[in-house]
């Protein structure tokens, strides 16, 4: 007994350490509703690699692109729980939950791209995901995507806000994004990404609203022909990671995810440019025409939605204009 008994105790420390060893393994499911090739989903994958090389494969990762996992919405929730662990959402998804994500939802907040972008690289940007990280959204806030600016796209041309009254434009289920559409003359209709391009066959919609690159690689259009270049909403996009999951991190491995989000925060950037500018080129090809337009109608028309909205985030809004 005596001997069997040392021989347990001597083990015991090894089986241990095996036993952590094993806990420490993850496999992290990352899910995205872009395309594969999409610039989200290749920087994304390539943290994955990353964080698998520097974990030695203690963290390994699997991408699933193309919405299989389901919808935007589905996916957060299964992020929430912890089911899936890592993705990039819509800014407009967030801003139910977390309000003050709000503050980059309004319309012509951002002069442009590069504003927005000096924006999120600093104190502001870590300011708005660290909202995120201690609301009861149940995810961490790591770093942003650039998904450009957002224009309208249509099935009939628009030249002018007078245009655009009436039709149908399909929007992300945000209130803040509705009321911006509305307040524009157009009837917003809230909808997940996938149902766009059916929307956009049948009629349901007269068209949406998002970047370049989504019209083409969704291929909506095929249907919608016109892409009137308003900008009125240029979206950074989060990064975001379960806290379930963050959790079970330990905080040296906290660190490096930090540290390898930031480097896909940049490499998607480059990648989005190279993107944005191809896929012009491709809808041009495809018979798209881009219409440039006087935006300051849509701005003015917009301003009471920036009055409703921004009332709580007028110091904020004050410190994103000042940032030059």
């Amino acid at each position: 007994m005596n001997l069997k008994r040392k021989l347990l105790l001597a083990t015991l420390p090894l089986a241990l350490g095996l036993s952590s060893f094993v806990q420490a393994e993850m496999t992290l499911k990352i899910a995205e509703i872009h395309p594969a090739g999409y610039p989200t989903v290749v920087a994304m994958e390539n943290l994955g690699k990353k964080l698998e090389a520097a974990t030695n494969g203690d963290i390994k990762s699997r991408m699933f692109a193309g919405g299989v996992l389901g919808s935007e919405k589905e996916v957060i929730e299964q992020t929430q729980i912890g089911a899936v662990q890592l993705t990039r959402v819509s800014l407009g998804s967030v801003g139910s939950v977390v309000p003050a994500t709000n503050v980059f939802n309004m319309p012509f907040v951002f002069r442009d791209v590069d504003h927005m972008r000096k924006i999120i690289d600093g104190e502001i940007g870590q300011e708005i995901l660290d909202a995120i990280t201690n609301s009861d959204f149940n995810m961490v806030g790591l770093a942003w995507m650039d998904g450009g600016s957002r224009s309208l796209y249509t099935k009939k041309p628009i030249r002018s806000i007078e245009d655009l009254k009436g039709m149908k434009i399909r929007v992300m289920g945000n209130p803040l994004f509705i009321d911006t559409l509305n307040a524009m003359g157009a009837n917003g209709i809230a909808m997940d990404t996938g149902e766009i391009f059916s929307a956009l066959q049948s009629g349901v919609i007269d068209g949406a609203e998002n970047n370049p690159p989504t019209l083409l690689e969704h291929n909506h259009f095929r249907s919608a022909k016109y892409y009137t270049q308003t900008h009125h909403l240029i979206l950074p996009e989060p990064l975001l990671m379960s806290k379930t999951t963050w959790n079970k991190l330990t905080p040296e491995q906290q660190e490096l995810v930090k540290k390898l989000a930031k480097e896909a925060q940049l490499e998607e950037r480059q990648l989005w440019d190279e993107k944005s500018a191809s896929s012009v080129e491709k809808l041009k090809a495809e018979g798209v025409e881009f219409i440039e337009i006087d935006t300051k109608p849509f701005y003015d028309a917009t301003a009471p939605v920036r009055e409703k909205y921004g009332a709580q985030f007028v110091e904020l809004i004050q410190r994103i204009e000042a940032v030059q």
